[in-house]
């Protein structure tokens, strides 16, 4: 049985949605934890998707890494509320702190900023990738009890010129993530 899709994206920049295969769902989130999570909820709640499958660019941390990936792990890399719990973790949640998607290979590290020095931190948790959405996506997807996968396109080096790098290549993984898409069909 083929799956009822939903492909969520932040921006129309990244993905043009006339270019879907028919029978893609889809939903533009905006940037950020906040929207993601409520365009999500709403949007797995109107369609009712079998699987939810996120796109997006993001910066990268693991130096090796180039073009298209896909995430096996999501993280919040903003939550940081020590001593009350160690960064990355929400103090007194029962929700998972992390989601695991079953597939892919590579972590992303979510959060509401744009990263653009060096931290630390991410590299000590192995963190591959960083973005601004996807932790919300799978939270949600995960809350309704819908998989999720993710596929990112890598466009920048999370460093002082991420700026422009990302405004010069925001567009350069559609054709990648729609030749993914269509394998899912």
């Amino acid at each position: 049985m083929k799956p009822k899709i939903l492909a969520i994206t932040a921006l129309e920049s990244e993905l043009d949605n006339h270019k879907l295969p028919m029978g893609v769902d889809w939903a533009f989130c905006g940037v950020g934890k906040i929207n993601a999570a409520l365009i999500t909820l709403k949007a797995i709640q109107d369609l009712q998707p079998t699987l939810v499958v996120n796109y997006g660019t993001v910066g990268k941390i693991n130096p090796s890494l180039s073009g298209m990936i896909e995430i096996a792990k999501v993280v919040q890399r903003d939550m940081v509320t020590e001593p009350l719990s160690p960064r990355g973790q929400t103090p007194f949640c029962t929700r998972p702190q992390t989601y695991q998607s079953g597939r892919g290979s590579y972590v992303c590290g979510t959060g509401d900023s744009f990263v653009t020095a060096p931290d630390p931190w991410l590299v000590a948790q192995k963190i591959d990738v960083v973005d601004m959405e996807l932790f919300a996506i799978a939270a949600a997807a995960h809350a309704c009890n819908v998989p999720w996968q993710s596929y990112k396109y890598i466009t920048d080096d999370a460093n002082e010129s991420s700026g422009d790098d990302w405004s010069q290549k925001v567009h350069h993984g559609e054709s990648l993530f729609l030749d993914f898409l269509k394998t899912l069909l």
